[in-house]
């Protein structure tokens, strides 16, 4: 049986013009396809009715899944990490976070994989004790580079470092040329967790678990390079092949 892999959703912009279209749970459809590609099967999670669900509801999905992926998407919420929102913060989820972060912290609980990409490495580091820089522009010094890219989604437009002695070394090499669509990133990082990108500004570009190889997060977006880029195909592949030696 292919493993089960599950990806969180998002939900229609509030704005939208029926009820029904704005609750409608959706992933990004190359993500989706990505983890086809590399061989699982995936299972769109959608988000709960409320936050005083969100906890229960991560739990009931646990058991069904073999591992996880954090998909991008808005501002991580920075009451989580004990702050106030800065005048430059984008629009946030608290619904999303209250259902992530308990199902974060559950999946790693059960020595089940994750992958994060982009918001999902940023959530991901939050539920697991971490802060963020909730605009980079406004709030790190040595911020220089463009981030948010205005080129297509697809194109890579800046370099990144990855730590040779490291997993992703291993599936992507030394050195990537990525894609890049966030203001925000890792500020300080959890215990257990180790950086293992950055970009040339300073910028967390990567992390991975120190332990052992259940977590693995990129600020980037692989999900929108694969078909052009092989070598983004191997960090889905990847989960699937530690999804399955998780079973």
């Amino acid at each position: 049986m292919l493993p089960l892999i599950a990806v969180v959703a998002d939900a229609l912009d509030d704005a939208a013009p029926t009820l029904n279209q704005r609750l409608a749970p959706y992933a990004p459809a190359p993500l989706v396809e990505a983890v086809v590609a590399a061989g699982g099967l995936p299972i769109i999670l959608p988000r709960p009715a409320s936050e005083v669900a969100a906890a229960a509801l991560a739990e009931a999905y646990l058991p069904h899944i073999d591992g996880l992926i954090l998909p991008g998407g808005p501002d991580v919420d920075p009451t989580y990490y004990g702050e106030e929102p800065v005048a430059a913060i984008g629009a946030t989820d608290r619904l999303r976070d209250a259902f992530e972060i308990p199902l974060i912290r559950a999946t790693l609980a059960a020595g089940k994989p994750l992958l994060g990409v982009c918001r999902g490495l940023q959530v991901a580091c939050v539920a697991l004790g971490g802060t963020l820089y909730q605009d980079l522009a406004t709030q790190d010094p040595d911020y220089r580079l463009r981030h948010a890219q205005a080129a297509p989604g697809a194109n890579p437009t800046h370099h990144v470092t990855i730590a040779p002695a490291s997993r992703l070394a291993a599936l992507v090499g030394t050195a990537g040329f990525v894609n890049s669509r966030h203001h925000q990133a890792v500020r300080t990082l959890p215990t257990g967790l180790r950086v293992v990108a950055h970009a040339q500004d300073g910028v967390i570009e990567a992390v991975e678990s120190v332990a052992n190889d259940r977590f693995l997060a990129v600020q980037w977006h692989p999900e929108n390079m694969w078909r052009a880029h092989p070598e983004q195909l191997t960090l889905f592949k990847d989960l699937i092949a530690r999804a399955e030696t998780s079973r």
